[in-house]
């Protein structure tokens, strides 16, 4: 049997409302942090953007475009409200797959599930098996073959999932909707070819979502895939595409982000969070990080918050300068900071033999400054964050309350807070309803 069969009969026939307690827990902490990312999101070039396009060539609908003026079609709704979860790299993440899930598959399966007025119990499978597969795909790459890192590449298996099975498709169906998606997902660009990190192109997540959705829909009308796609065992590894499958849930093992950046620099400024000592300057700081920390774009002066987002240099100077609440999310005008860019033209930052093997398993980091008192250091192993070190609900709760306030007012989050807190007893209708005005 082709892989992608075998992990569309496990999405197909899985048993509705039969994930595990913690699997709905996880993904209802999850939907409460993505929807705080795209509410900080929400005014960023990309999002604005994508808003714009979702009107202009995706057409009108009743699926709600989140925050905003006005509804959308399924395709607009969901990439609009995908480029607004993905606009500041504050969205969730997986080590295993080395990018971001939830930006794509969420916003994808609300717009389904809105579109069908699907159950409670539909949505969270869909999440689930959405998260399942799409990480799974990306996880099996075994590190040596991979080109990119973007999220895109694999976003689409997962969003064709969840999309598949709120539309009912049958396993040969969902099998096709997985192979339409993943031959036509998009390409991105390959090691080398551009520093993509300082564009709004960031992890081409928005055009995964519509290959995803693309995907399942036309599977429902009778089109067919490749659906060998995933059976070359040289790139994708069987054993971690398929083996266990419902033994234990991917969406439980995600990790969150405190920080609008990439998740590269977060060991880091957990460091820095820890080793500050507020209006002392600094002499000196040297950041040591894995090999891959240095194939960022890191910029000492970007120009964009995208730059900003991939500079170990400006987001440690700025989190040593103003502390990690600049990073809550990072107001425009910080680029222009000087005290911020002195710091950061300062910076020496190596890779270390230390943590020569740990991505993409593991982002460690270490500081060593000098603010006066002689060298300090501090070795972060887990950021904030990892499933080895762990958000907790209220920490989750008041990253919302923080990274959203520019969008939205204090009774708002509360509606929507108490909303994804009543997803099991009252369903995701008071959600949609907190989510749907401007």
């Amino acid at each position: 049997m082709h892989a992608i069969q075998e992990l569309a009969n496990f999405a197909a026939n899985q048993a509705e409302n039969s994930l595990p307690d913690s699997a709905v827990d996880a993904c209802s902490l999850l939907v409460l942090d993505l929807v705080s990312s795209a509410a900080a999101g929400l005014n960023s070039t990309l999002a604005k953007a994508a808003r714009a396009t979702a009107r202009d060539i995706y057409g009108s609908g009743s699926t709600s475009v989140w925050f905003a003026d006005g509804p959308s079609s399924v395709a607009g709704a969901a990439m609009a409200n995908a480029a607004a979860a993905s606009a500041l790299d504050i969205d969730d993440g997986h080590r295993g797959a080395a990018g971001h899930p939830g930006a794509g598959i969420i916003p994808a399966v609300f717009a389904v599930a809105q579109s069908l007025n699907a159950s409670s119990e539909r949505i969270f499978d869909a999440i689930a098996l959405g998260y399942e597969v799409g990480l799974r795909v990306a996880a099996s790459r075994p590190t040596p073959t991979i080109e990119t890192y973007f999220s895109g590449r694999w976003v689409n298996y997962g969003v064709a999932v969840a999309a598949g099975r709120l539309l009912g498709l049958s396993p040969i169906e969902l099998a096709h909707a997985m192979a339409i998606a993943g031959a036509e997902g998009p390409i991105a660009y390959s090691k080398g070819t551009s520093l993509y990190q300082g564009s709004t192109v960031k992890e081409v997540i928005p055009p995964a979502v519509i290959a995803g959705l693309t995907g399942a829909y036309r599977a429902r009308a009778g089109a067919t895939g490749p659906i060998d796609l995933l059976d070359c065992e040289d790139r994708f590894d069987r054993s971690i595409l398929t083996d266990g499958l419902g033994g234990h849930w991917a969406v439980e093992d995600c990790y969150l982000k405190p920080y609008a950046c990439c998740r590269h620099l977060h060991a880091a400024i957990d460091a820095l969070h820890a080793l500050r000592q507020p209006a002392t300057p600094v002499t000196s700081l040297r950041i040591e990080t894995f090999p891959r920390g240095l194939g960022l774009i890191n910029e000492r002066a970007p120009t964009t918050l995208e730059g900003a987002q991939y500079s170990f240099y400006f987001s440690c100077a700025l989190a040593a300068i103003h502390g990690v609440e600049a990073l809550q999310p990072v107001d425009p005008r910080h680029l222009g900071d000087e005290r911020v860019l002195e710091l950061a033209s300062r910076i020496e930052l190596v890779a270390h033999d230390d943590f020569a093997d740990s991505f993409p398993k593991t982002t460690p980091g270490r500081v060593i400054i000098d603010q006066g008192r002689g060298l300090e250091s501090l070795t972060v192993l887990h950021p904030l964050g990892d499933v080895a070190n762990p958000m907790d609900r209220e920490q989750i709760i008041r990253k919302f309350k923080q990274i959203s306030s520019r969008s939205l007012g204090p009774a708002r989050q509360k509606a929507i807070v108490a909303a994804i807190d009543g997803l099991r007893s009252h369903g995701f209708q008071p959600l949609f309803v907190a989510l749907d005005a401007p």
